[in-house]
């Protein structure tokens, strides 16, 4: 059922990608005055500019490197200084290599690295070779970080188990600002990888850290969707306690994602199948975790 849900997830991708990125538009949106959103193919991008230079969360495909250095272009005349990645996948980590090739120094959880330096194994016995050594992150972490730079004490704080085994959220306190990668999917159903150390009750308690860190103020950088709040945050808690509460439920009678009422269970949350993952997708990925199907 693991390996099943991470094929599904990754053939989505790959169905798109196989599209090409000629026509793939790299956006910027203005979050504050020196912090950004881009936009592309893959997972939210987030930029922080001013006179220490430039700080960039996540960077999507590998294909993208050049259009992500453009749009950074457009608003800074550095270069990145510093790349964090929020986790391991492809479509936040795809352009590692095109920045550290250029000065950028790629900073990440250590199982970042574990995962970007090893085989990977993927469905149907299949894997996932490493990245190229250039791909890396060279400074690691465990529970949290500090970067002091563009007058911010920028915190990287560590949350176990959650969408992965090495998911971090990077929080601005000056400007109120926090990206929280996979970790916040807004108002979509989120992908928990369960076969890289992720797990639905670790992705509720990330977002219930991420809530005692915002306030009502705090704009939020999702992985996926559009740049969010507070509100959208607690919309997206409640989705995960109602959802968890019902796949449990059916579970206790016996009730197997095969012969699950999908309508059913999703009822009320139509709204949130996305491309990538529909309800059914979402609703295996629960019965997996809490049923071991």
């Amino acid at each position: 059922m693991k390996n099943l849900l991470l094929f599904v997830f990754l053939f989505s991708w790959l169905t798109v990608l196989g599209q090409g990125f000629d026509d793939v538009e790299v956006k910027i949106h203005p979050v504050t005055e020196n912090i950004f959103m881009l936009e592309g193919m893959g997972g939210n991008i987030g930029l922080s500019v001013g006179d220490d230079g430039v700080l960039l969360i996540d960077d999507q495909f590998a294909e993208l490197g050049p259009k992500i250095e453009s749009a950074i272009a457009s608003v800074s005349d550095h270069p990145v200084k510093y790349l964090v990645n929020t986790h391991w996948h492809g479509d936040h980590t795809g352009s590692n290599s095109h920045f550290s090739e250029k000065g950028a120094i790629i900073i990440a959880h250590e199982n970042v690295r574990e995962r970007l330096s090893t085989d990977q194994v993927r469905p149907f016995r299949r894997s996932t070779p490493a990245s190229p050594v250039s791909a890396w992150p060279e400074l690691t972490f465990g529970d949290a970080m500090k970067i002091h730079m563009n007058g911010e004490s920028i915190h990287l704080i560590h949350v176990h188990n959650a969408h992965t085994d090495g998911d971090a959220m990077v929080y601005f306190p000056e400007s109120n600002v926090l990206h929280m990668g996979d970790l916040f999917f807004n108002h979509r159903f989120p992908y928990v990888d369960t076969s890289s150390g992720g797990h639905p009750d670790g992705a509720i308690k990330a977002v219930d850290a991420a809530l005692m860190i915002a306030d009502k103020d705090t704009k939020i950088i999702p992985g996926h969707g559009e740049q969010a709040g507070y509100q959208d945050l607690l919309d997206y808690k409640a989705m995960w306690l109602e959802m968890r509460s019902r796949v449990m439920d059916a579970i206790d009678q016996d009730v197997a994602i095969d012969t699950a009422d999908v309508d059913a269970l999703i009822k009320g949350y139509e709204e949130w199948e996305w491309g990538f993952i529909d309800g059914k997708k979402f609703l295996k990925m629960l019965f997996g975790a809490y049923s071991g199907e």
